[in-house]
C-alpha cells in the first residue's frame, strides 16, 4: 500500500548507497545539480560531493551500524504485516459500527477507513524496536466516542495486542498498545466525508473544513511528515543524515519534546532545512553543516521550510504578529503544513542553554572528524551528566501496580517542564538541566540513612558555581536536612528523574526550593485527580541530593562509567584546544616572518608600498579567527567556532588575499557588541564574488511585511570620488564593484549580522589590487 512504500524505497536506497562512489556517485551528482530551489531562501552552496565526501559518508554509515539504527528486510516486513492487519481491523470495525447504526450492509461495505503512518517510520528513519506512529481515519458517521469504546475493546480482544490503554483526555487523544512486539501509538481523525478511499491524500487543505480541533491536531502529524519529504532535494541523503542527528541527540540527552528539548519532527525539520541549504551535499557533509548552521542561528528567528500557506480556515497558526504568546517562544521551528505550529513551544531557558551547548560541542567534534583527527564514534559518545553537576533534584514516582505505574509516569513526565520553570524563576539558579532518561530504582541499592531536603546551602570559595567535577575541591556544600527518609522508596514500582542544578556565582548562597517543589507536586496530584487517574499508592516526591549521595539511587557501576565518560570528554576537549593553540602559533609565526620579509625587501620604496607588494605576493587566504565574547554563552560557542580556512582559487600570477580578524558575537538572540574589520584586495579584472549574490543562513523574514524584533535592513554604502550611493542588497554592491576601475577607492559595508560578515568572505575569490574594502559589523 502507498503508506508503507517508503520503507521499500529506503531499503533499496540503503543498498544502492552502500556501493559507494563510481558511476553511481557520478550519476547521483549529475542529478543533484539539476535540483530546484527548496525552502525560504536560495541554497548556500550548490557544490557537488568530492570523493572524500563519499568516503566520509560510508564511514558514517558503518559507525551507525553498532547502534542498531538499521532494520533488516525481515523486520521491515514484520512491521508491514502488522500495519496490514491493523488496517483490515479498522475497515471491519467501521463496517460493523455503521451496520449497528442501521446503515445497509452494502453501503457500509463501501465506507472504507484507513491507517496512515507518520513520524520516524513514515520518514524511513526508525531504528530497531522503535514504535510506530499511526493515524486511524474514519468517515463522518463514526464518532470519536466509538473509537475509544468499541474499537478500544476490539483491540484488547486481539491475541497480538498487549498493554493496550486509552488516553482520551490528552491534547492529542491516543490509544497506545503493543501489537505483536511493536509499540504503536494510534491517533484518530473523523473526516467530513462519506467514504475514505484507499488512495486518499491527506495533504489537501480543504479536508480540514468543518473538522473539530482534535481531528485537525491528529491529522497534523501525517500532513507535516509528507510535507517534509516533499521539501528535501535528496531523500536518501536526508534519511542518513537524520538518523545520525537523532542518534546524536538521544546520546546527548536532548531528545524529548515533553521535557522541553526537541522531538523527532523537530530534528527532521532542522535536517531538512540543512538539506535545502546544501542540496547536493552527501550525508556526512550535511551532518557537519547541520552543526555549522544551527550553532550560529539567530534565535528566536524562526526556522521555516517553506513560505506559510495562505489558507484561512480559522484555525490558530503560529504568527507573532497576531498572537502575543508566540513572541515569547525561544527557539521557534515551524511545521510546514497548515495550520502551522511551533514544534518547540515547550523549550525553556534551561533547555535552550543545554541544546545550544550541545550544538557547539557537535560543531567542534565534527570539525575534528572532517579534518581526520577523530572518528564518527566520537560524535555519538554520551557525555557525563552526573559528574557535570554537584547538586540535583530527584523526582521519585511511586505506584503499586505495573499498569498504574505506566500511566502515572506518563503524566509526571508531561509535567516535569513545569518544575523546570519553577526552578528557573529562582534568582539564584542559572540552569536546571533535566536528564530525559527515566531511571528505575532497584531495591537494596540504597543507604537506609538517606537524608533529603529542599533547602540548599552552598558556600562558594572564589569559583563559578557551575558544579563541574574539576572544581569539587574549591566548593563546600551544606544541606539543611528537614527530615530523615528510612529508604529511597518502599513502593513496588519506583521511577526517577534527575535535574542537575547550576547556581549563580554568589558567596554563602542559601536557596530554599520548598515552595517551587510543593507547587509542582500539588499541581501534578490535582491534575491526576481531575482526570480520574490518581489511585491508591500513587505518589510523587522531590528531593535534593548531592553528587556524593547518588550512589543511594543509582548503580555503582553506572556511576563509574559516568566518571570515565567525563574523563574522556575532558581529554578530547584538551586535545582540541591543544591543536588550535598549535595551529594559531604556527600561523602567527608564518605571518610574522612574511611581514618582516615583505617590509625588509621594500625598505627603499616606503613602508606602505612594501606592505602592499607583500599582500600582492600572498598565494593563500589567511585564516579568520573568532574572538570570545564577554558573555558565557558566546565563550562556549567560541570553543567550537575556530579558524576557518578560505582557499584561494586564482593562479600564481593573480593571488588572493584576505587580512585582518573578526570579532563575532555568536550568542543567539543577544545584541552583538563590537565590530568586524576586514580588508579585501581586488583586481580590476577579478570579481569580488564568485556567486551571483549574497547568501543568508537564516530566513529573510516571516511574512511579507514583518521583521522580527524590528531588525533593520542591510545597507551597503558605496563611496566613490566623494559620492555615496545606498544599496539595498549585496547583489547591487557586487555590480558596483565589478564596474569600478581599481584605484584607491574604499567601500564601506554596514552589516547587521555576523553571518553577513562571514559570508562576504566565504563567497569571494578576492584577488590582489590596490582597492581596499572595509566591512564593519554594526549593531
Amino acid at each position: 500500500m502507498n503508506m508503507w512504500n517508503s520503507e521499500i524505497r529506503q531499503q533499496n536506497g540503503h543498498t544502492a548507497n552502500s556501493a559507494g562512489g563510481g558511476n553511481g556517485a557520478r550519476n547521483n551528482q549529475q542529478q543533484q545539480q539539476q535540483v530546484k530551489q527548496l525552502g525560504m531562501t536560495s541554497a548556500i552552496s550548490l557544490a557537488g560531493p568530492k570523493p572524500e565526501d563519499f568516503q566520509k559518508t560510508e564511514e558514517l554509515r558503518k559507525a551507525l551500524e553498532p547502534y542498531k539504527v538499521f532494520e533488516s528486510e525481515e523486520e521491515l516486513n514484520h512491521r508491514m504485516e502488522i500495519l496490514a492487519k491493523l488496517n483490515t481491523l479498522v475497515k471491519q470495525w467501521v463496517k460493523d459500527v455503521s451496520i449497528a447504526k442501521n446503515m445497509p450492509e452494502a453501503a457500509a461495505e463501501k465506507l472504507g477507513g484507513k491507517i496512515y503512518t507518520f513520524g520516524s517510520y513514515r520518514l524511513g528513519v526508525h531504528h530497531k524496536g522503535a514504535d510506530i506512529d499511526a493515524l486511524c481515519v474514519a468517515p463522518r458517521n463514526i464518532e470519536r466516542s466509538d473509537y475509544f469504546s468499541s474499537f478500544f475493546e476490539l483491540l484488547k480482544k486481539q491475541l497480538e495486542v498487549t498493554e493496550c490503554r486509552a488516553v482520551e483526555e490528552a491534547f492529542v487523544p491516543v490509544i497506545k498498545m503493543n501489537f505483536d512486539g511493536i509499540e504503536i501509538d494510534l491517533l484518530f481523525a473523523r473526516l467530513s466525508l462519506k467514504e475514505i478511499p484507499d488512495d486518499f491524500d491527506l495533504r489537501d487543505d480543504n479536508l480540514l473544513k468543518n473538522l473539530d480541533p482534535r481531528s485537525v491536531r491528529s491529522l497534523n502529524g501525517c500532513r507535516v511528515t509528507d510535507e517534509i519529504l516533499s521539501l528535501v532535494p535528496n531523500i536518501e541523503n536526508f534519511r542518513l543524515a537524520l538518523r545520525s542527528i537523532k542518534l546524536w541527540a538521544k546520546k546527548h540527552g536532548i531528545y524529548s519534546n515533553s521535557l522541553g528539548y526537541f522531538g523527532g519532527v523537530t530534528w527532521a525539520m532542522l535536517v531538512a532545512r540543512t538539506c535545502q541549504l546544501y542540496p547536493n551535499a552527501t550525508a556526512s557533509t550535511l551532518v557537519h553543516k547541520f552543526f555549522l548552521v544551527f550553532s550560529r542561528w539567530k534565535w528566536p528567528h524562526p526556522v521555516l521550510l517553506k513560505h506559510p500557506d495562505n489558507v484561512n480556515l480559522r484555525f490558530p497558526v503560529w504568527d507573532p504578529r497576531v498572537n502575543a504568546s508566540d513572541r515569547y517562544h525561544l527557539m521557534p521551528i515551524i511545521t510546514p503544513a497548515y495550520p502551522q505550529q511551533n514544534s518547540t513551544f515547550n523549550v525553556s531557558e534551561s533547555t535552550k542553554k543545554v541544546i545550544l551547548a550541545e550544538f557547539n560541542r557537535g560543531m567542534a567534534t565534527t570539525d575534528e572528524i572532517m579534518l581526520g583527527r577523530a572518528t564518527w564514534d566520537k560524535l555519538f559518545e554520551a557525555p557525563s551528566f552526573f559528574y557535570k553537576y554537584r547538586h540535583f533534584i530527584v523526582l521519585l514516582v511511586n505506584s503499586q501496580t505495573a499498569d498504574d505505574h505506566l500511566e502515572w509516569c506518563g503524566l509526571v513526565e508531561s509535567k516535569v517542564r513545569l518544575l523546570i520553570g519553577n526552578l528557573e524563576r529562582n534568582q539564584h539558579i542559572s540552569l536546571a538541566h533535566v536528564n530525559p532518561k527515566c531511571f528505575e530504582y532497584k531495591k537494596g541499592s540504597n543507604n537506609n540513612n538517606n537524608s533529603s531536603s529542599s533547602t540548599i546551602t552552598v558556600n562558594t570559595v572564589g569559583t563559578n558555581n557551575n558544579n563541574n567535577s574539576n572544581s569539587s575541591t574549591n566548593e563546600e556544600e551544606k544541606v539543611s536536612a528537614s527530615g530523615q527518609q528510612s529508604a529511597v522508596s518502599s513502593s513496588p514500582f519506583c521511577s526517577m528523574w534527575f535535574i542537575g542544578l547550576e547556581f549563580e556565582r554568589t558567596e554563602n548562597l542559601n536557596v530554599d526550593l520548598t515552595e517551587s517543589i510543593q507547587n509542582f507536586t500539588e499541581h501534578v496530584i490535582q491534575h491526576g485527580v481531575n482526570i480520574k487517574m490518581l489511585k491508591e499508592g500513587m505518589s510523587i516526591e522531590a528531593r535534593h541530593v548531592k553528587r556524593k549521595q547518588l550512589s543511594q539511587y543509582l548503580d555503582g557501576d553506572f556511576l563509574k562509567r559516568e566518571r570515565k565518560s567525563m574523563e574522556n570528554h575532558n581529554n578530547f576537549n584538551n586535545a582540541i584546544l591543544a591543536n588550535r593553540k598549535r595551529l594559531s602559533s604556527e600561523m602567527n609565526q608564518q605571518i610574522t616572518q612574511k611581514d618582516g620579509a615583505g617590509l625588509g625587501g621594500n625598505s627603499g620604496g616606503g613602508g606602505g608600498g612594501g606592505l602592499l607588494q607583500h599582500h600582492q605576493k600572498r598565494s593563500r587566504v589567511s585564516e579568520m579567527k573568532f574572538r570570545k565574547n564577554n558573555n558565557a554563552a558566546a565563550a562556549a560557542n567560541s570553543n567550537s567556532i575556530f579558524s576557518q580556512r578560505l582557499n584561494s582559487t586564482s593562479s600564481s600570477s593573480s593571488n588572493n588575499s584576505v587580512s585582518g580578524n573578526a570579532l563575532s558575537s555568536i550568542t543567539p538572540g543577544a545584541t552583538a557588541a563590537g565590530s568586524a574589520q576586514m580588508s579585501l584586495y581586488k583586481n580590476s579584472t577579478s570579481s569580488l564574488f564568485a556567486r551571483n549574490h549574497h547568501r543568508r543562513l537564516t530566513n529573510a523574514n516571516y511574512g511579507s511585511n514583518h521583521h522580527h524584533h524590528n531588525r533593520p535592513h542591510h545597507q551597503l554604502q558605496h563611496q566613490h570620488h566623494g559620492a555615496q550611493q545606498k544599496l539595498n542588497n549585496s547583489k547591487a554592491f557586487n555590480n558596483v564593484v565589478n564596474q569600478t576601475t581599481a584605484t584607491s577607492n574604499s567601500y564601506a559595508i554596514n552589516l547587521t549580522d555576523e553571518n553577513d560578515v562571514e559570508e562576504l568572505l566565504t563567497t569571494g575569490t578576492c584577488a590582489t589590487s590596490t582597492t581596499t574594502i572595509t566591512c564593519e559589523y554594526v549593531t
